[in-house]
């Protein structure tokens, strides 16, 4: 069986000296360092500032001189199917239910382990290229997504995504248990689990009861969809008289951490429900878009001291995994929708791919700012673009000009994954190989 070529297991760690650079700490909107320094000592960072210039660079195995780069956290997708990557351009343009009953969902049973091997591999060198650190995924064949982030490197939270129907609930929750008991925490920390129903349309109130059960036996967050579509909003009313958020606090579902994706279709009562009961948002305005879906109230939600990060779903709904480009997204289609220019502001973005989507995985105390004891999470992005200049004001060039080619050094758990645009890992070439072979055939069966 191929594999792709490294074993992070045996990565010894180093100590990392990057110097010269700007740097957004994303701690607070003024703080800006116009020339810093950025040190790790093995998965943490162990310094952040101006450039100290009594430290001997010898005292380190590795400098990166970053002169003309900003350092700032990496972008943390908080929705996305990692493996559906493999259906890009398979069956575009049309309306959300269409696309998943007549062409995903079939094809999604045809799907072999070496299928989402190849699949997550090619998503997760599309993610580290466009500077995403860190990705929350609900799927299936969950030992062969474990297998390729555990060989790239990539911080991910993990969810076996679980439908309740047609007998397929029993089959989840033990593969959900088994993946917990064997994965949770693993790859030093750098896989962690939650518990993934799909959706109220999907997942019948009794059957989201026994998946709270094992959340509840688990200590483990919840990761779902709600209120995507218009469909989903008439479905709960003609089966349960309620939306899908009544529905939600109906079950419980809120009274465990929760991240809910897209919630495009919400009520004022809805949002105060949700904000009362602390509930994350992933918006994904670029899926909701081609599909069609909507959009999110975003501003509203905002304003009711919801907390939203930001998610690609999949590359077969958007269809590409940039989270530079959902930046840009959120912040102008709110523009037009508020008819006020204002609205989601270009350190808001930013702040919602960074700092709000730690807080989203619940990981607010380990990623999303660049500050000491943190994990070493961080990319640079090269400035020296004439699309980048001139340089009045640097996040607004990251979420209004900065293209996903920009970034050009990754670095993950205080590893260097991407140098240079160069993967320090993971064989491209060889992956997309392979995933170009699992999708042809895939189709053929």
């Amino acid at each position: 069986m191929l594999r792709a070529e490294i074993d992070v297991e045996e990565v010894v760690m180093s100590n990392l000296r990057i110097k010269d650079c700007y740097i957004i700490t994303m701690k607070a909107e003024e703080e800006l360092i116009t020339r810093g320094e950025v040190a790790l000592e093995g998965d943490k960072i162990s310094y952040v500032g101006e450039v100290r210039e009594n430290v001997d660079d010898k005292n380190f195995d590795q400098v990166i001189y970053a002169s003309g780069k900003v350092c700032l956290p990496g972008f943390i997708n908080t929705h996305t199917h990692s493996p559906m990557i493999l259906f890009r351009s398979f069956a575009d343009d049309l309306p959300l239910m269409t696309w998943l009953e007549e062409k995903i969902w079939p094809l999604e049973d045809k799907l072999t382990s070496e299928d989402v091997y190849w699949s997550t591999l090619l998503a997760i060198v599309e993610m580290i290229k466009s500077g995403t650190t860190t990705f929350n995924d609900m799927y299936f064949f969950m030992d062969d997504m474990v297998r390729a982030v555990e060989e790239s490197g990539i911080r991910a939270v993990l969810a076996r995504g679980l439908i309740g129907l047609e007998g397929k609930g029993e089959v989840g929750l033990k593969e959900t248990e088994d993946f917990i008991t064997r994965w949770h925490n693993s790859c030093q920390g750098r896989i962690k689990a939650m518990l993934g129903p799909h959706a109220p349309y999907t997942c019948p109130p009794e059957f989201f009861r026994e998946v709270l059960a094992k959340a509840s036996k688990h200590k483990l967050p919840l990761h779902t969809h709600l209120a995507e579509t218009s469909f989903e909003v008439q479905h709960c009313k003609d089966n349960y008289d309620k939306t899908p958020v009544e529905l939600m606090d109906q079950v419980g579902l809120f009274d465990f951490p929760v991240i809910v994706a897209h919630c495009v279709h919400l009520t004022e009562e809805d949002m105060e429900l949700m904000a009362d009961k602390k509930v994350k948002v992933s918006h994904n305005p670029g899926s909701n878009l081609k599909l069609a879906s909507g959009i999110a109230p975003l501003a509203s939600m905002l304003g009711k001291g919801i907390e939203v990060s930001l998610g690609t779903d999949s590359a077969a709904s958007n269809n590409n995994l940039d989270l530079l480009e959902e930046m840009r997204l959120a912040a102008l289609i709110h523009k037009a929708r508020e008819n006020d220019p204002t609205v989601i502001p270009a350190y808001k973005a930013l702040e919602m791919a960074t700092r709000e989507g730690a807080k989203g995985l619940f990981m607010e105390e380990e990623i999303g700012i660049l500050q000491e004891g943190f994990k070493g999470d961080l990319i640079l992005m090269d400035f020296q673009k004439p699309h980048l200049y001139p340089q009045h004001d640097l996040v607004a060039h990251l979420v209004y000009s900065a293209q996903s080619s920009d970034v050009d050094t990754v670095v993950i758990d205080g590893e260097i994954l991407m140098e240079n645009r160069e993967m320090k890992g993971l064989d491209e070439e060889r992956i997309m190989f392979n995933a170009q072979k699992q999708a042809l055939e895939l189709i053929r069966r």
